[in-house]
């Protein structure tokens, strides 16, 4: 008999190739919002107004990248504090003090810009930027004083300001971050309303059309009224994430 022929072997599958790998995703690195954000733990995002400021000064920062930030905090409150002289002037001279806040509050974001792009961010600079805007807001209190504005109501706004940023910085000690943090009782509005001042005052300086009243004054209720809502604001949020 003849032998049958072998079978024919299974032909072995060529060893599966493994697919290759994803393409890296690209790294962006952050917008200049979100790293204000993220370094004052405060998302303003929402805020028109903000991103416009925080990308204006961002822009204007590349020319300063040699000056420390701490430098241009230094700078922010010297240049608020030398728009008293003006105010105390009268006549035009409370336009002065517009432009010498406008300066300043160039400064007070340029720091923070600057911080940034060079990364030299960390927890004094942090503590030196808070001082100093604290130092520059009782300087437009005294502003707004020396443009007619009540004593008496400038301390309580003042003491006022005081609570809200002290209750502030405990609300985002528990967690508070992000919109709820941020009121509009804010800096650059604090800012907007003493430059309001200045400019009614160097514009008018019998006082403000149809209200009587002095632009210090004038301005320094309605700086008043504006706390009390940020600090409503905060209030709620504070109760709502602390019952969470």
């Amino acid at each position: 008999m003849n032998a049958s022929p072998p079978p024919n072997p299974t032909p072995t599958p060529p060893p599966s190739t493994p697919p290759p790998p994803p393409p890296p995703t690209p790294h962006h690195p952050p917008t200049p919002v979100q790293a204000w954000s993220e370094v004052h733990a405060q998302d303003v995002s929402h805020s028109r107004l903000a991103t416009a400021w925080i990308t204006l000064v961002h822009r204007l920062a590349p020319h300063l990248d040699q000056v420390p930030p701490d430098l241009l905090s230094a700078a922010g409150v010297l240049t608020t504090a030398a728009a008293l002289p003006a105010a105390a002037a009268g006549h035009h001279w409370p336009l002065l003090s517009l432009l010498l806040l406008i300066t300043a509050a160039l400064l007070d974001g340029l720091d923070g810009a600057v911080a940034i792009r060079t990364n030299k961010v960390r927890p004094l600079g942090a503590v030196v930027d808070a001082v100093a805007d604290r130092l520059s807001d009782l300087c437009l209190l005294a502003v707004l004083v020396l443009l007619g504005a009540p004593e008496r109501l400038a301390t309580a706004v003042g003491a006022a300001l005081f609570l809200h940023e002290y209750a502030r910085a405990r609300a985002q000690g528990v967690g508070l971050t992000g919109a709820a943090a941020v009121t509009i009782a804010e800096r650059p509005t604090r800012v907007i309303v003493v430059a309001v001042a200045c400019l009614g005052a160097g514009t008018w300086p019998e006082g403000a059309p149809w209200f009587g009243w002095s632009w210090g004054a004038l301005c320094l209720w309605l700086w008043a009224a504006i706390s009390a809502i940020g600090g409503a604001h905060l209030a709620i949020a504070l109760t709502r994430a602390l019952r969470q």
